[in-house]
């Protein structure tokens, strides 16, 4: 399997977002990626239900859908029947984190576990197995834009490392700062999946962009 693209839909143009899209659609990305920020887990607020229903409406391809929101166990049935394909709650914000794990499966969604970059992989070991996805937080969660932190490549060594010693299957997605300068060291460290969004949405042709970040791998 290659790497997978995922452009955010932070960094579109929400005027048009049905244009973006099918954009999307059209390119060689392979997933959506949709954070959903509730203002209080992080310092800013993104998209609601009703936006991620316009969404789903007008995607042809998988829901990655990322939630830096409070008691995420809460909003489980609604992210399933919206048409998430994978959901990623945050390690942080989940007391019974194994638990809202077992009920996300429950829903025929593939269950994701993000890390803010202050995080320990290690913490993970124990429940590695149970998790589909891992999202490592290359920058501090919240908004698109920010600089790619420099010890993501370390964390994920490690991560990869706990994974294969676990004969696990987990994804290693990797979310904030992408661009064709840092992805190519991602993937040698064992990236499966890397979210870009502002590299993407701001670049002269986001078509030509994702193309130019899906074969790099």
């Amino acid at each position: 399997m290659g790497t997978l693209i995922a452009p955010s839909l932070l960094a579109a143009d929400f005027g048009n977002l049905e244009r973006d899209c099918k954009m999307v659609n059209a390119s060689e990305a392979d997933w959506f990626h949709i954070d959903v920020m509730d203002g209080v887990f992080v310092p800013n607020i993104s998209f609601g239900m009703p936006v991620l229903k316009s969404i789903a409406s007008h995607a042809e391809k998988p829901l990655d859908v990322h939630l830096m929101i409070v008691e995420p166990e809460r909003y489980i049935d609604t992210f399933a029947d919206l048409g998430s394909d994978i959901l990623t709650i945050h390690y942080e914000a989940s007391i019974h984190l194994h638990r809202t794990l077992q009920s996300i499966k429950e829903k025929g969604m593939k269950a994701g576990v993000a890390l803010n970059p202050h995080t320990s992989v290690e913490l993970l070991e124990p429940i590695i197995n149970e998790i589909d996805l891992v999202c490592l937080m290359s920058v501090n969660p919240g908004f698109g834009g920010q600089r790619f932190i420099e010890a993501t490549y370390q964390k994920v060594r490690k991560l990869k490392t706990i994974i294969e010693n676990a004969d696990a299957a987990t994804l290693i997605e990797i979310d904030g700062g992408v661009t064709d300068q840092n992805a190519n060291q991602l993937i040698s460290c064992g990236a499966d999946v890397l979210v870009a969004g502002s590299y993407v949405f701001s670049s002269n042709d986001p078509k030509v962009t994702l193309s130019g970040l899906k074969n790099l791998s």
